[in-house]
């Protein structure tokens, strides 16, 4: 059994998607990459979902993660805008579940909880204590790539937790695991 593996982390939006990459040696995170996927100059949705799903499979195909963690959506009041982020995350997923890689999803609070300590923290602190645990020089301008390692991150320190049952390893066990979601 090898004591190295690596984690992608994912924010899923469709004006910027932020990813992680953390690689886990002996039980120690190590930063590989964070960044973000910026699609604000794209107006057609559906090109921007093409998008999200090559940049996810262009990821996997070169970093080889072992798993991946994704943030849920929140509940808002604009439905358009969650619906257009849950089909965001989807293309995500799609894109791992299709390489056969485990995915968990977590919530923006119980994320900003592993980091911070505080489910209410804002994005500001959870770069800033990102910034302290990986030892990073200087942070993005804009802090959707922090919120994609932050997944990842999170993913690391609830590893062997239960974490509700939102795991899945492939899309047999997606299907089967959300048959409420089925038409």
């Amino acid at each position: 059994m090898s004591n190295e593996k690596i984690i992608l982390g994912i924010d899923p939006g469709t004006t910027i998607m932020g990813f992680g990459l953390i690689k886990i040696i002996n039980k120690k995170m190590e930063l590989i990459q964070m960044n973000e996927l910026n699609l604000s100059k794209y107006k057609d949705h559906y090109l921007k979902l093409k998008l999200i799903f090559e940049r996810t499979i262009e990821l996997i195909d070169n970093f080889k993660p072992d798993e991946i963690a994704i943030e849920a959506p929140f509940y808002g009041k604009n439905v358009q805008s969650m619906l257009k982020l849950g089909r965001a995350q989807g293309v995500a997923m799609i894109a791992g579940l299709s390489r056969e890689i485990p995915i968990t999803e977590y919530s923006p609070k119980k994320i900003k909880m592993s980091i911070t300590g505080n489910g209410n923290a804002s994005k500001e602190q959870v770069a800033k204590m990102l910034q302290t645990l990986l030892k990073i020089e200087t942070l993005p301008k804009n802090l959707d790539a922090t919120d994609g390692l932050a997944a990842a991150v999170c993913h690391f320190y609830n590893e062997g937790k239960f974490v509700g049952n939102k795991k899945y390893s492939s899309w047999s066990s997606y299907v089967s695991k959300n048959k409420d979601k089925l038409v």
